[in-house]
């Protein structure tokens, strides 16, 4: 017998505008002109080597990834992400749910970041309307025109605006294809049943967002780089909502999971940076470039010379050049670095914040270039 489940239809959300945010994207955002703190001779080195990895990579017309966790956006660092991709200097974004979050909110609402303990404390933390019925519409509607994760968000943000089928049309579509196209009727289903649940009226559905020039989502949509999102179920506050659907998520992320598996398995002579991710990009690089190397080893091949650069607040407190530490070392737990020196290639481990390695990386890359 199945287990009971909560019913989120009982659940009161909040205007997202009586919230009391932390950070304001107009004071926070980070002008990619800014310097940033003086690096360690050991972190510069580590910054220019990456640099020239980059732009040797871009030469050759291979792809530089950057993947992230959600401080990033928080720290207002959207402009010089924007910088990086409109220079052609990064090929495809990851990051995760919460950074999905904080990006659209920051487009949406100019502001983001709640105080967790305080909300929690009155039963209000992620009850936040517009946050959890715009997200999770924005989801269920790029699920059913085959969209992912990011750029199902990043759309609604560049086109300020989602276009909602009718009913009938979701009717029609799920008779019509459900022996044929079985996965195109099951994202039709979906979004029926969400726009049952929200009563959502079909149409054009405006949505404005004022800031959206900060939005990296939307920045990638518009230069047609490859966002994705890769989400966890029950992680983010939009699992709070109704409207929140399994099937849309899982579709969607799949979606954006095997978009950026295609970018790793063209990683040999290309660059990863992984800035602040301690679970989320370790994880999905590991399996994706499993996967790429199957696939390089049934042609003959083997990918052997991509470079990784690993960002952390973190303490360096081993070599890893030397090889893994024993089990009995703390940093053998350090995870993101422990996973990455598995990996081949060559990986370097810098200490920083992600604010001066982003901005240290793009004044560095452009300096090479004007010498060029």
């Amino acid at each position: 017998m199945p287990f009971e489940q909560l019913d989120r239809t009982m659940l009161r959300h909040y205007p997202l505008r009586e919230r009391k945010n932390r950070v304001a994207i107009e004071k926070a955002a980070v002008s990619p002109t800014a310097k940033p703190s003086p690096f360690s001779a050991e972190n510069l080195s580590v910054l220019r080597e990456t640099a020239a990895r980059i732009r040797v990579a871009r030469q050759n017309g291979k792809p530089v990834v950057l993947a992230f966790g959600a401080h990033l956006v928080k720290n207002g660092l959207g402009p010089v992400v924007i910088r990086l991709m409109e220079e052609g200097l990064v090929t495809h974004i990851a990051t995760n749910g919460a950074g999905i979050i904080h990006d659209w909110e920051f487009a949406f609402l100019g502001e983001s970041s709640e105080d967790v303990a305080e909300n929690v404390a009155q039963g209000k933390f992620g009850m936040w309307e517009e946050t959890g019925f715009y997200i999770n519409l924005a989801l269920a509607v790029g699920a059913w025109r085959g969209l992912g994760y990011g750029e199902s968000v990043g759309v609604m943000i560049e086109r300020e605006e989602l276009e909602i089928p009718s009913q009938e049309e979701l009717q029609e579509e799920i008779r019509r294809s459900a022996e044929q196209e079985p996965d195109q009727a099951a994202a039709a289903a979906d979004l029926l049943a969400v726009l049952r649940i929200g009563g959502v009226r079909s149409g054009r559905l405006a949505i404005p967002h004022p800031w959206k020039r900060y939005s990296i989502q939307a920045a990638a949509y518009r230069l047609g780089i490859p966002f994705t999102g890769h989400p966890m179920i029950g992680h983010d506050i939009i699992y709070t909502h109704p409207l929140n659907h399994g099937g849309v998520v899982g579709r969607t992320a799949m979606r954006d999971f095997l978009a950026f598996a295609r970018s790793i398995s063209g990683i040999d002579g290309g660059v990863y940076l992984s800035v602040g991710s301690a679970v989320m990009s370790p994880m999905i690089f590991e399996k994706s470039f499993s996967m790429a190397q199957n696939m390089a080893a049934q042609e003959g091949r083997k990918i052997e010379r991509h470079f990784i650069a690993v960002v952390d607040l973190a303490p360096a407190v081993w070599n890893w050049a030397a090889g893994e530490p024993p089990p009995d070392s703390p940093a053998y737990y350090v995870r993101f670095c422990k996973t990455f020196s598995r990996m081949g290639g060559l990986m370097r481990y810098m200490s920083a914040s992600n604010r001066d390695f982003l901005l240290g990386l793009l004044h560095e890359t452009a300096r090479r270039q004007l010498r060029d």
